[in-house]
């Protein structure tokens, strides 16, 4: 899956899941921010994520995820691996 692919994807089940206009996410908005997220979000996040693109996340993988952009990085990497 290309990046554009990945973009669209997260794009469609996020603004569906976490109630949030496509619009706002942006590659340089802040994916906490964005999306209104408290620790029990991020559970909900790896389960939609896992559910979409069928690849495993750990709570480490979210280390160093800020934007949207090091989030489409890290599901690439994933679906790379």
């Amino acid at each position: 899956m290309d990046r554009a692919k990945i973009i669209e994807t997260t794009k469609d089940f996020l603004s569906t899941e976490f109630e949030v206009d496509r619009e706002s996410i942006a590659p340089d908005s802040s994916l906490k921010d964005t999306l209104s997220l408290d620790s029990l979000d991020y559970v909900d996040l790896v389960v939609v994520i896992e559910e979409n693109f069928g690849i495993v996340l750990t709570g480490e993988d979210f280390k160093n995820v800020v934007t949207f952009d090091d989030f489409y990085t890290l599901v690439e990497q994933k679906l790379a691996a």
